[in-house]
């Protein structure tokens, strides 16, 4: 599944709130929401399928006390206005689309994602503690750990390469310091720094780490000096200190691995290569349909595209996006020749008669009224069309709708 797939999956929407959210004058927690992601998804176990993302079961005893999530609290305080006005995504895949976008918001690669995990009740199996890696040990480590999880020693590097982002805090893990330069940039500055600078042990009152001997500002871990130590481990990390085109594009593939272990409805590389391109050309249908291109919304239509289908999670159709554009022609064809549902709501409730009442589309008024659109139906805050032409002042709409009985939709 590529970034355009994931976009797809991940209305813009949603990705502008979570940006909001983490990315803001009072913090950037893009690293730390790598880290929530990552640890929820890490305690999948191959061998038995338990474990993983699914079920975001870290909000629950004894996971949400492992002294290995130390501070994730916060990153799903800060997420918690953008799951309110999205109760229709569950924490389980809202908290892995933080992680995955964070990648991209700091510069990185796009991470392939979908959605469809679902969040467990409480008394649910939790995974037992233990499963995430332990910074002071080394390469056996790592692999018990990453093979559990069904990844390759090149995955494994891969993956650490998580740490060019971030810091350590004492106060949390018993480490303190920064990989690299810049926390806040996602390129291949750990790898580098790991196989090219010089290195010592630090002396300190925390957790044995190494500093770099020019600066003594860098830090790196027992864990990291594995991947430089061992003879399979290093060659991996030397090819991406030289590549950062293959540090993204591993990195990338082994994050949404991780992401969506256990996880078979978000999964996003097992997926029929088919069943991926039909949901591509349905989206792009809604994204034709958006900008008024009839043409291009026909030959998605030759392709298959799945018309009726709604865009998840908004729960808008290519009727919503015409009709909320102005696109007169397309709402004539897309409720007449292709016969959408006119009274299809979305997550807000809206029609496509609420959209074009609310910017004054008179035309597309009367084709919807003339496709047999109720001019009765509620949305979220309780208004029928009529009410939101009235609220924007659109009074050649609120005769329309009066016209076709919309003042005797409350009696």
């Amino acid at each position: 599944m590529n970034g355009k797939e994931m976009a797809a999956s991940l209305p813009e929407a949603l990705k502008s709130e979570v940006r909001a959210a983490i990315v803001n004058h009072k913090a950037i927690a893009c690293p730390m929401a790598v880290r929530l992601a990552w640890h929820m998804s890490g305690t999948y176990d191959a061998r038995n399928g338990t474990g993983g993302s699914n079920g975001a079961t870290i909000r629950y005893e004894p996971e949400s006390s492992d002294p290995a999530n130390a501070g994730l609290s916060i990153i799903q305080d800060l997420l918690h206005d953008v799951k309110k006005s999205h109760p229709e995504i569950s924490h389980a895949d809202l908290w892995t689309a933080a992680g995955a976008l964070s990648v991209e918001f700091l510069g990185g690669p796009k991470v392939p994602f979908s959605l469809g995990r679902t969040d467990a009740s409480p008394g649910c199996p939790v995974p037992q503690n233990g499963f995430i890696p332990d910074a002071s040990q080394g390469a056996a480590h790592l692999r018990e750990v990453f093979y559990r999880q069904g990844f390759t020693d090149r995955e494994i590097v891969a993956l650490s390469g998580a740490h060019t982002m971030g810091r350590c805090h004492k106060v949390r893990s018993g480490y303190d310091g920064r990989w690299t330069s810049n926390p806040l940039k996602f390129d291949n500055e750990y790898f580098r720094n790991l196989m090219f600078l010089e290195w010592r042990p630090r002396e300190w009152d925390g957790n044995f780490q190494y500093e770099d001997t020019a600066t003594k500002e860098l830090v790196m871990l027992p864990s990291d000096m594995a991947l430089r130590t061992d003879p399979e481990f290093s060659k991996f990390a030397e090819l991406y200190a030289r590549d950062e085109k293959a540090f993204f594009q591993d990195f990338a593939a082994a994050y949404g691995k991780l992401l969506s272990n256990g996880c078979p409805a978000a999964a996003p590389v097992e997926r029929n290569a088919s069943s991926d391109k039909l949901a591509q050309h349905s989206a792009e249908f809604r994204e034709n349909a958006m900008h008024g291109s009839i043409e291009h919304c026909k030959k998605y239509v030759e392709l298959g595209a799945k018309v009726h289908e709604a865009e998840k999670p908004s729960g808008r159709t290519a009727l919503h996006k015409a009709a909320f554009w102005g696109h007169v022609e397309l709402v004539r064809w897309l409720s007449h020749d292709l016969k959408l549902d006119v009274n299809a709501q979305d997550f807000y409730g809206d029609t496509a008669m609420h959209d074009a009442a609310r910017f004054g589309h008179s035309e597309i008024v009367e084709i919807l009224l003339s496709a047999k659109a109720s001019v009765c139906v509620r949305n979220a805050r309780g208004q029928t069309p009529l009410n939101v032409a009235e609220d924007h002042g659109k009074d050649d709409i609120v005769l329309l709708l009066k016209g076709a009985g919309a003042a005797l939709c409350s009696l």
